[in-house]
């Protein structure tokens, strides 16, 4: 049988569909329902859904993250949306993350079953039934590890928009004393699978690209000979001078006042 979860903020849609679709003669069980899409991110790492059917404008998250973070941690997974949020744009940039259907509400029911057999024929034309987890859980369990020879690891578009979004979280929050797991919750992923997509799209540890969105700003700060660097280490996210002054000189290749000096050296 193939796992399905419902998420969905109005309960009477979540358990309309539970009811009304008949799972037992498409092969499925309900899983588990959810009612926001932080209790549905819980769900789906603790039961592993073969199917999911969720809605997106959800309050609290941001629809087209969970969505990627999704597909880039579960990739065997099949994904509907089911949604009031007319916005074609939206529609395909979801499609790109690897949604199956993207369906408006309210649905009718032929457009609903469609979509479901359309899952189940994907699923079916991956992995035998029952075998979806297991291949779920090796992905899961590849952490920090090279792909094997000849195959390219599942990420794809969603790996390239959460980095995208977890590097634009950095440029917003610098100055905060930004952890791993404050940009993995942002983004509705796991440290560890934070971790490795950054490395493996920007070659960079999470502390390494926050070190260098720092040390950029401090030399924009650098410029103005009214700040002083202290002033400037802590504006910027150092809360002890000696680490900025050493992650400055590495990432410069000379001092915070050596280049402030060149910096401030008129041109002629």
């Amino acid at each position: 049988m193939y796992k399905t979860v419902i998420i969905d903020d109005e309960p009477i849609i979540v358990k309309g569909l539970e009811k009304t679709v008949k799972w037992q003669d498409l092969g499925c069980t309900v899983a588990g329902t959810a009612y926001n899409g932080i209790e549905g991110m819980k769900l789906i790492r603790s039961v592993r859904p073969d199917i999911l059917i969720t809605d997106i404008c959800m309050p609290g998250m941001d629809g087209l993250t969970m969505i990627a973070a999704l597909k880039s941690e579960f990739p065997n997974m099949e994904i509907t949306i089911l949604t009031g949020f007319r916005d074609f744009d939206y529609a395909q940039q979801a499609i790109r993350l690897g949604v199956c259907r993207f369906l408006l509400k309210p649905s009718i029911m032929d457009e609903l079953n469609e979509a479901i057999r359309t899952m189940l024929e994907r699923l079916e034309a991956r992995v035998p039934a029952g075998e979806a987890d297991q291949m779920q859980e090796t992905v899961q369990d590849k952490v920090q590890g090279e792909p094997e020879e000849g195959k390219e690891e599942p990420e794809g578009a969603a790996g390239s928009f959460i980095v995208k979004n977890a590097l634009a979280y950095l440029e917003e929050n610098y100055a905060m004393r930004l952890k791993l797991a404050d940009v993995a919750d942002n983004v509705y992923v796991s440290q560890w699978h934070l971790s490795k997509l950054l490395n493996k799209y920007t070659g960079q540890s999470f502390s390494e690209l926050l070190n260098n969105v720092r040390v950029e700003k401090a030399k924009e700060l650098l410029s103005d000979p009214s700040l002083r660097i202290s002033d400037i280490a802590e504006e910027v996210g150092f809360l002890d001078m000696a680490h900025f002054s050493r992650v400055f000189k590495k990432q410069a290749g000379v001092s915070a006042n050596e280049y402030r000096n060149t910096v401030s050296v008129p041109q002629k």
